[in-house]
């Protein structure tokens, strides 16, 4: 199957949905009135982008209709289009491994598939040559560190654990000196999942982002945040949060192809100015993709 296929597949629950809904307003409008951008809005809406941006996109969509002239639904569909690729680009959608080693702080809530997309971007860069060290930060949920090794053995990276309960500072710190010695050229670190507490959640963020700066001070950083697409709504309020804990640099937003809430990848791009560098469509390695905002609108309209 190939790139745009795979894509197109693990949206197709969110394509129905908008297909009900946004197709309708496309076909069922011969003349675009106050009455179609109602219902484009409610259709936007439907398909989780939220108030604020479904809003924002129709505004700007009345804004093109205008000023081009543009007179049949078809066009307006061709203009929508534009305007949510624009919404998503951004920034660069390729994480920053610019440096030797180059550190990934991966970080969202429990549950979201964090572990399962720090394997998946592990074997990744494995497959390109690259040497990777997986860092067990993770030391209060129990069995985390083990299945980070189950994965550390499927993608060829090695890894760096500690006893359960320790100090995720202190394993952090002995990965690094583990990848400055083995001459690794990726080090990804698993971070705790816990936000019920949002000051312990920062802290222990904090201290982890002071060892890699002492350590490391010239290296390539990208702080991941996961969230699941299933979520939706939920999704942008963790997303919000952990942007003011810890700094977001990018986002992967998996299990795509387990909702009809696609449209959610939009509104957490568009609201925290945070590209979305991954996302999720499915279980197997490669299904883990890189973002590309054309072929995912594409796929989605």
């Amino acid at each position: 199957m190939g790139f745009f296929d795979k894509i197109k597949a693990g949206l197709t629950k969110t394509r129905d949905a908008l297909s009900n809904t946004l197709g309708s307003v496309f076909t069922g409008f011969s003349e675009i009135d106050d009455d179609f951008y109602d219902e484009l809005e409610e259709s936007l809406i439907l398909a989780d982008l939220g108030v604020e941006t479904s809003t924002k996109a129709t505004d700007h969509l009345r804004r093109v209709i205008r000023e081009q002239h543009i007179k049949t639904t078809e066009e307006a569909k061709a203009a929508l289009k534009e305007i949510l690729v624009e919404m998503l680009n951004v920034g660069d959608t390729e994480l920053n491994l610019s440096t030797h080693p180059s550190v990934i702080l991966v970080i969202g809530v429990n549950g979201v598939g964090k572990t399962t997309t720090i394997g998946k971007i592990a074997k990744q860069q494995v497959e390109q040559g690259k040497k990777v060290l997986l860092v067990a930060g993770d030391t209060f949920r129990a069995a985390a560190a083990d299945q980070l090794e189950i994965w550390a053995g499927r993608s060829g990276a090695g890894i760096v654990r500690q006893h359960e309960g320790a100090d995720p500072a202190s394993v952090v710190f002995d990965g690094i000196q583990s990848a400055k010695a083995k001459d690794v050229d990726v080090i990804i670190i698993d971070t705790a999942g816990r936000l019920h507490n949002k000051q312990n959640l920062m802290n222990e963020l904090n201290k982890i982002s002071r060892i890699v700066s002492r350590e490391l001070p010239d290296a390539a950083r990208e702080v991941l945040l996961v969230l699941d697409g299933t979520t939706g709504q939920n999704g942008l309020i963790q997303a919000k949060q952990f942007k003011e804990i810890a700094g977001v640099t990018a986002m992967a937003v998996t299990k795509l192809d387990g909702t009809a809430k696609g449209g959610i990848v939009i509104a957490v791009s568009d609201a925290l100015q945070i590209p979305v560098k991954f996302i999720g469509v499915g279980e197997q390695a490669d299904d883990l993709m890189p973002f590309v905002a054309k072929d995912f609108v594409d796929a989605l309209l």
